[in-house]
């Protein structure tokens, strides 16, 4: 089991920037504007000769309703499931009643507390710590995340509070495979927080009745009979229209970075909105990654049997060109539905990552071609020789031929859905490349042109 460091301060005290520092990443976003950070985001960290989980956290405030307690409460969960947490002050700003009313609740954890004072870069560091013993949490250290100063001190002192069951070789070894990735996609609002806090049983990630609520994208580790999960709670992807915000810029970025990472995307849309332009938008960026998708449709239950009726019309209409993912219907607060997700989602993995042999492909081809033969391009045939397989995730298969640069893409619709019916594939999209045979008379053909032109030129 690795050890867990939890990162907690006041709003805009550098907490996101020393996580990318200890982490070696840039996972969580960073930018001079309080309360950016609000749900948790775990990182990895190495430490000598182990690796330490490291969670950021959003900034503690004594706000007791509205999103800024609700970030107050993530925090907190993550300092109490921590086995060292490291309380981050400003040395620019010196010590406030903020900081001690934090010093006093992490001192009734009864767990080791590192005081680190930031932002000290240029400072008298002696001077810069010397109000922050009040906090009486032992002595302080001086580091400037932005610029790495003092993360090494840092790192010592944690290496020291850390509890023995962790340090060695046994912390090294006990990583685990994180398993199949799923994106959480969908515009700003439709409930992929809530759908994460009901799967996962938990409030993990903040859940709002408020758009751009989620600003970074969080991994949420997940196991379900006894298969493992990556759930990836992504921002909300708004029309680039009204995108406005550098910080909701840099959010869209990660969300179209975690579509790239993820092995399946779970599209959420509204069910009292149905499909809008950009939701096709944004399953025109999961078809261009190439993953996996399942569609839900969520907040079903509040519908009556007309509205459902219309919906379902509307998606039959709208969705007609990707009728290889399953949708669902649920209801991410109640919970409706939200577990025959998984089957959709195995099964679209399991078809993104098959593996065929080139006889079986050929066998497949062969029949394909004798129930619909290509058709003919300035009188002669088109000629589909052999088939193999070139990748997955999505699978890619590679037909070699002759005149294939002339197949119409109604035949190419054909072949696909011919090889994803045979292969019953499920949920994920398929790539078929053609490839020119070469002609063994091409150089002689050349050249007897060449001798032509020249014979034409003396003439």
């Amino acid at each position: 089991m690795k050890a867990t460091i939890a990162l907690v301060g006041r709003p805009n005290v550098g907490k996101s920037t020393l996580f990318n520092q200890l982490t070696r990443t840039r996972d969580a976003l960073v930018a001079d504007q309080p309360g950016l950070t609000r749900d948790r985001i775990y990182g990895e960290a190495s430490f000598e000769d182990q690796t330490c989980i490291v969670i950021d956290t959003g900034g503690l405030t004594d706000e007791k309703e509205g999103i800024d307690a609700l970030i107050s409460d993530q925090s907190m969960k993550a300092a109490k499931e921590a086995d060292v947490i490291v309380f981050i002050v400003d040395g620019r700003n010196g010590l406030n009643v903020e900081d001690q009313a934090i010093a006093n609740q992490l001192r009734k954890m009864e767990k080791p507390v590192i005081l680190v004072v930031n932002k000290t870069e240029g400072m008298n560091r002696a001077m810069a710590i010397s109000e922050f013993y009040a906090l009486g949490l032992g002595e302080p250290l001086p580091v400037s995340a932005a610029h790495g100063q003092g993360c090494g001190d840092l790192t010592e002192a944690i290496l020291e509070y850390l509890p023995e069951k962790f340090t060695g070789e046994e912390a090294t070894e006990t990583g685990d495979e994180e398993g199949i990735a799923v994106a959480i996609l969908g515009r700003p609002n439709v409930g992929k927080s809530t759908l994460i806090n009901r799967i996962v049983g938990e409030e993990r990630v903040i859940a709002y009745d408020k758009p751009g609520t989620t600003r970074d994208s969080v991994n949420v580790p997940f196991e379900r009979n006894g298969k493992k999960y990556t759930l990836i709670d992504t921002a909300g992807v708004r029309r680039r229209a009204r995108v406005k915000e550098t910080i909701e810029k840099f959010s869209v970025i990660k969300t179209i970075r975690s579509i790239e990472e993820a092995n399946v995307v779970v599209l959420v849309i509204d069910a009292q909105e149905t499909v809008t332009d950009q939701d096709l938008s944004l399953l025109g960026m999961v078809l261009g990654s190439g993953r996996a998708l399942v569609i839900a449709i969520n907040k079903w239950d509040g519908l009556d049997p007309e509205q459902r009726d219309w919906i379902k019309r509307e998606l039959e209409r709208k969705l007609r060109f990707i009728d290889y993912a399953k949708i669902h219907f649920i209801s991410a607060l109640h919970g409706t539905g939200v577990g025959n997700l998984f089957s959709s989602i195995n099964k679209a993995w399991n078809s993104a990552n098959i593996q065929v042999g080139t006889s079986k492909l050929n066998r497949i081809l062969e029949q394909v071609v004798a129930d619909h033969p290509p058709p003919m391009v300035r009188g002669r045939r088109i000629k589909l020789r052999f088939v193999h397989m070139a990748g997955q995730n999505p699978p890619r298969f590679v037909i070699h031929g002759n005149q294939v640069k002339s197949i119409p893409a109604s035949y190419r619709r054909y072949l696909e859905n011919a090889f994803r019916k045979t292969l019953k594939l499920v949920g994920t999209p398929l790539r078929i490349e053609f490839r020119q045979g070469m002609n063994p008379f091409e150089e002689q053909k050349k050249k007897r042109s060449n001798r032509n032109k020249s014979r034409q030129k003396k003439k």
